[in-house]
């Protein structure tokens, strides 16, 4: 397994949908393991392969993401290939939302307080996860990495545009 460089805003490659995985194959899966291993390197609780320069629709998250006994340990994660939200219902405020992709930067974030999603597994199996709470947050904020969205795209124009300012002044540094 290897860690994968994590792009950053404002690399153009992030903003673009991903297309579907066609099959999952030995290249997919060891994608996928290379993906978990970066997503606890870096550390973080969700990894879609947009941010990791691969314009395929796969995900990883942390299983044990909601689980208080578990936080902030390397434990299991889970992929999911060609993710998709089916059923979205409530209104919870994900407060202090962050990204790998977008380093330096929280910020509050409107997301539904339930989703459902459809996918396939690593063996390719389908999948139907009904999720609340940190996981439906989790599953929210990697699918709007899939289709070309951060989540600085979901906060207030005036947040959003402080925020590019700033990290234009730091490329104009460097």
């Amino acid at each position: 397994m290897a860690i994968l460089d994590i792009l950053n805003y404002p690399e153009k490659s992030l903003l673009k949908p991903s297309v579907p995985v066609e099959s999952i194959d030995d290249e997919i899966k060891e994608l996928v393991k290379n993906m978990g291993e970066t997503m606890f390197d870096a550390p973080g609780v969700g990894l879609a392969a947009p941010q990791v320069g691969v314009n395929k629709r796969i995900i990883v998250y942390d299983t044990h993401a909601d689980d208080p006994d578990f936080q902030g340990k390397k434990t299991e994660f889970t992929a999911l290939i060609n993710p998709e939200i089916v059923e979205a219902s409530g209104s919870i405020t994900s407060e202090g939302e962050g990204c790998l992709s977008v380093v330096d930067f929280t910020a509050d974030v409107k997301r539904y307080e339930n989703v459902t999603v459809t996918a396939l597994d690593i063996d390719g199996n389908p999948v139907k996860m009904e999720t609340s709470g940190i996981i439906a947050v989790i599953m929210q904020h990697e699918i709007d990495h899939l289709d070309g969205i951060l989540f600085i795209d979901r906060i207030s124009v005036l947040k959003r545009a402080m925020y590019k300012k700033k990290i234009k002044k730091q490329i104009k540094q460097s």
